[in-house]
């Protein structure tokens, strides 16, 4: 069976690793363009395209597909099903009706939660306890096809969206390939999904980051770990944007706050409430978190609990308003 294999970041790297290595004839991958990267801007693969030329898999990097000339070059491939794994474009029907066995798609999400571009972090921003993989039947539309088969994975409170992006994959490549002799055979019924129960998850934006100490302890973890790799959460120190990498609820929370109240008086959120010993914590709606992981700005990314003594107790954090 000739599969076109359509996808961009590492979540798709892995998956397109799992069809290559159960011998499925991947004539083509589909990703996005090359972009530049980091500071110096270098001209950088997405990840499937790295995974597709290790194992000759020809590479189109198409800058739109909605155009007569890119359903004519799909076309020549002659493909029985096209696969998808976070691509980051909505295919047109026209490719959708052209293989003989569909298109499918590996959504990150137990569909219909979390349609659209970032289900993963919102399914961490959202202190959800699981989440999973959802292989459907493509449509038009954004991740509203018909559910074909589903697995959970749970979510840990420390859990960082990396990690669980990997979790992801590895999931969902399992469920694809397991997946995939049903859905050819017919086997495996389509589900459409329920309207009722459908969320969005759209694309983070770089305002998310910034933080309210108003809000509980366990959403500001949750806000520094779903987005630790982009944009970093972020607050306001000594008239500078301090990034925060990681953090977490600690359990002698009740104790850290005692002893400062103790001697400061009541802490607003915002204010250091432990600055020693290795400890950085800062007071929340409801307690305290720890800092684990910071870059204060114009410095280096460092472990919090080696600088914690530069934190001067009963400052305040402050974020822009």
């Amino acid at each position: 069976m000739r599969i076109v294999f359509m996808g961009t970041p590492d979540l798709a790297a892995t998956v397109l690793e799992k069809l290559v290595a159960h011998e499925y004839e991947v004539v083509l991958c589909v990703t996005q363009p090359d972009k530049p990267v980091g500071r110096k801007m270098v001209m950088t693969p997405p990840p499937a395209k790295v995974t597709a030329e290790k194992y000759g898999i020809p590479v189109w990097q198409p800058d739109t597909l909605r155009t007569p000339e890119a359903l004519e070059h799909l076309t020549s491939y002659q493909p029985d099903m096209i696969i998808t794994a976070a691509y980051g474009k909505i295919l047109p029907k026209s490719m959708l009706d052209l293989p003989k066995y569909g298109a499918i798609n590996v959504h990150g999400s137990l569909l219909p939660k979390y349609r659209g571009a970032a289900p993963v972090q919102w399914a961490i921003l959202n202190l959800d306890e699981k989440t999973g993989v959802t292989i459907m039947r493509m449509d038009p539309g954004m991740d509203t096809g018909d559910i074909l088969t589903q697995v959970e994975v749970p979510i840990s409170d420390r859990v960082h969206t990396p990690e669980l992006m990997n979790m992801l994959a590895e999931a969902g490549g399992d469920l694809l390939i397991s997946s995939l002799p049903g859905i050819i055979d017919g086997s495996i019924a389509s589900i459409p999904q329920n309207e009722q129960d459908a969320t969005m998850s759209p694309p983070i934006t770089k305002e998310q980051g910034r933080i309210d100490w108003n809000r509980t302890a366990a959403q500001i973890s949750a806000q520094v770990r779903a987005l630790s790799q982009w944009p970093g959460a972020s607050t306001l120190w000594k008239g500078g944007r301090m990034k925060i990498y990681d953090a977490m609820v600690p359990e002698n929370g009740a104790e850290l706050l005692s002893a400062y109240e103790a001697e400061h008086g009541q802490a607003v959120p915002g204010t250091v409430i432990c600055g020693k010993k290795g400890i950085l914590a800062v007071m929340c709606a409801d307690g305290p978190i720890n800092l684990l992981e910071i870059q204060p700005a114009s410095g280096k990314r460092m472990a919090a609990k080696d600088c914690a003594h530069n934190f001067e107790v009963g400052a305040c954090m402050e974020d822009e308003p």
